[in-house]
């Protein structure tokens, strides 16, 4: 999977300065679950582009499944290729600092709005172009969306594409809206979400989260629609109205935070869930 960042600023190689990375050497990053590169396919003074390259190991992600299961999702999981909570943790990991928006040598560019572009490849589309496009049309970017082949199509049209972002800004805004809206668009994360992750939401939401038009679906998406954990960060972002902004059937009593690897059978359930969705179906017979 593959995220890329450009800017046309003059000149524009300090980009490199706002990312706190060299853009003639390459940077590797171990994660748990692969490697990440960041690397600067053009660096000149009239344009600069920094390109996140993440390896996810497939044999890992299946480590510790039935055998059957686990040779099955080595080929027919998306996780390893598809854009996902894979690269926003890597994202988080490799430019950590760039998101906070702080820059040693050029607080001030950091601090100002810059001609920005992004490209995410392949992006999962779990809500179909509309939700995309309204994801981050509403935080002033244009958006661009690409559909790829016809792997996924359904009902909502194509499930994977590449969506290029351009616009006004500042990075380290840009940065935590893909951050946060790239779990969101996929509608799944790789592992168990617990209290903190309110926290982490509210910390890369700040500023834009709270008055964002699709706000509450991006709160229950990003928690993995857990009812209470949705309705505590709600009230957190909004106490007047968070009440009100949750339907009956998430305004559940607190339940234990975990923060464990996803089991098979969470993964099976999210698969039928998903696939009722898919249908339009409202109930089993």
């Amino acid at each position: 999977m593959f995220l890329s960042v450009a800017t046309t600023h003059r000149p524009a190689t300090d980009l490199g300065f706002l990312l706190h990375k060299h853009p003639d050497r390459l940077h590797e990053t171990d994660l748990s679950f692969g490697k990440a590169w960041l690397f600067y396919p053009e660096a000149t003074d009239e344009r600069c582009e920094a390109a996140l390259l993440l390896d996810v190991d497939p044999i890992g992600l299946v480590r510790g499944k039935g055998q059957a299961e686990g040779l099955l999702d080595q080929y027919v999981n998306d996780r390893p290729y598809a854009a996902s909570s894979f690269l926003s943790v890597a994202l988080n990991k490799t430019l950590r600092t760039a998101m906070t928006g702080i820059s040693k040598e050029r607080q001030e560019l950091a601090n100002s709005d810059l001609p920005l572009e992004a490209v995410v490849t392949p992006l999962p589309m779990r809500g179909g172009e509309a939700l995309v496009r309204g994801l981050f049309e509403s935080l002033g970017w244009t958006v661009d969306l690409t559909p790829i082949g016809d792997v996924g199509s359904g009902a909502s049209g194509p499930r994977y594409g590449q969506l290029k972002l351009t616009g006004t800004g500042r990075l380290s805004a840009l940065l935590n809206h893909l951050y946060v809206l790239i779990p969101v668009m996929d509608d799944a994360k790789h592992y168990w979400v617990g209290e903190a992750e309110i926290d982490k939401l509210l910390s890369k939401g700040e500023g834009w989260l709270e008055n964002h038009p699709a706000k509450d679906l991006i709160v229950r998406r990003y928690l993995r629609n857990r009812g209470a954990l949705a309705r505590i960060a709600l009230e957190r972002l909004a106490p007047e109205t968070a009440g009100e902004a949750l339907p009956p059937e998430v305004r559940v009593a607190p339940e234990e935070a975990l923060e464990v690897p996803i089991r098979l059978n969470d993964l099976r359930m999210d698969a039928v869930v998903q696939a009722i969705r898919a249908t339009g179906g409202t109930t089993i017979a």
